[in-house]
């Protein structure tokens, strides 16, 4: 790992964790040692590796619960959404249904979104739900938006920029009496709160390695096999992963993604606790620097590692950011990164654009010191006490 005490803080832990030692290790040989394509199994090395995939698949089919064959290995959660959303009802249009209506959530992650809003252009009818003031789905939104024969609702299990947690369970449950199926976007709240596909009634999940300190570039989707969740591909090709993601496997990133699920299940309640102990210390040195701070999304049903704060007095949180350059934070959604405007996620809670600019998202992780968690704190706060006294004495 590391030297963190030469390096910034990193509390960005929602766009992306370091790769846990222990993953690059088992990583390595499949780079050097055995670099075989995992579907040349006419030969020793090509069937080393398809063992070593499929010992992967197992390990992260336990971490949410399935079975390994309702695991479909992916580049990452965006494609593994675009296919759930996408591939679902692509194939059920194939198939003649006169379901056309899919419903999302205004907070989802880009992906999601931008997915659903495409499928306008092949007649299907998106509809896109408001949230309350915490950030959480209605329940009788959903129930609402129901009563239109729905093909699929796709919502996300724990939100990338509020760390807000949905009651999964109930709108699944509620999708499927009315025959919906039921996709929730899982990137980050594997191995952050407890996932079981078959308790949660789901029919699609999406993960991610890099949001659990596995490597980027790999990612699944878990289709359920009973009763048989169908869909169409997105890549033409070999026919690799039951021919619904055509593509050589990377073998390093998948055996990496199996350890990281296999630590995850095993130390995500150790993590859990700790994290949440870094939480409560961060919050209040920084509440003791920055009289006022406010916390966004519910205060209650939010994972551990999460904070998303406005600053009080009108401080741009870029400006905090420029001027605490020791922290590594940020104002939203990385995959945004790339826009100007403040957190869509953010409006949708309500927040003025003012307000919206003046908000960071803190991401405290697995290798997260109580060091790290005072230097971020004390950092962040001499930065924005210098910014406003800069702004009294301008006015």
């Amino acid at each position: 790992m590391r030297d963190a005490a030469n390096h910034p803080a990193y509390l960005d832990n929602q766009a992306t964790t370091p790769v846990d030692p222990r993953v690059l290790a088992v990583m390595r040989p499949w780079w050097e040692a055995n670099f075989a394509n995992p579907a040349s199994i006419e030969h020793a090395m090509g069937r080393e590796a398809e063992a070593a995939v499929e010992q992967a698949r197992a390990h992260v089919a336990a971490l949410i619960g399935a079975e390994a064959r309702e695991v479909v290995f992916t580049s990452g959660a965006t494609e593994a959404n675009n296919l759930a959303i996408k591939g679902a009802a692509r194939f059920a249009a194939a198939q003649g249904t006169e379901r056309r209506r899919i419903v999302t959530v205004e907070t989802e992650h880009k992906c999601v979104l931008e997915s659903t809003r495409d499928l306008a252009a092949e007649g299907f009818e998106p509809v896109v739900l408001t949230v309350r003031p915490g950030g959480l789905l209605d329940p009788e939104a959903l129930r609402e938006a129901l009563a239109v024969p729905t093909l699929l609702v796709s919502v996300m299990a724990v939100n990338n920029e509020i760390g807000v947690v949905q009651d999964i369970a109930a709108l699944a449950t509620m999708a499927r009496e009315t025959g919906a199926l039921f996709h929730t976007d899982a990137a980050q709240a594997a191995g952050r709160i407890p996932l079981d596909v078959n308790a949660l009634r789901l029919d699609l999940l999406s993960l991610s390695a890099h949001k659990i300190y596995g490597p980027k570039g790999i990612g699944a989707l878990y289709v359920r096999r009973r009763p048989r969740v169908r869909l169409s591909p997105l890549l033409s090709g070999g026919g690799q992963e039951r021919g619904l993601r055509s593509g050589t496997l990377p073998t390093p990133l998948i055996v990496g993604f199996g350890e990281a699920a296999r630590i995850a299940r095993l130390e995500a309640a150790l993590d859990e606790g700790r994290i949440a102990s870094q939480r409560e210390r961060f919050l209040a040195a920084l509440e003791a620097g920055i009289p006022g701070l406010r916390v966004n999304g519910d205060r209650t049903r939010r994972v551990a590692g999460n904070l998303n704060l406005t600053l009080p007095g009108g401080v741009d949180a870029q400006a905090v950011m420029k001027a605490a350059p020791g922290v590594c934070v940020s104002t939203g959604s990385a995959c945004s990164s790339a826009s100007v405007e403040p957190s869509y996620v953010l409006r949708a809670l309500g927040l003025p654009e003012a307000e919206a600019r003046a908000t960071l998202r803190i991401g405290i992780g697995r290798f997260t010191s109580p060091a790290e968690v005072d230097r971020a704190a004390a950092e962040l706060a001499r930065a924005w006490q210098g910014l406003r006294r800069q702004a009294a004495a301008a006015e």
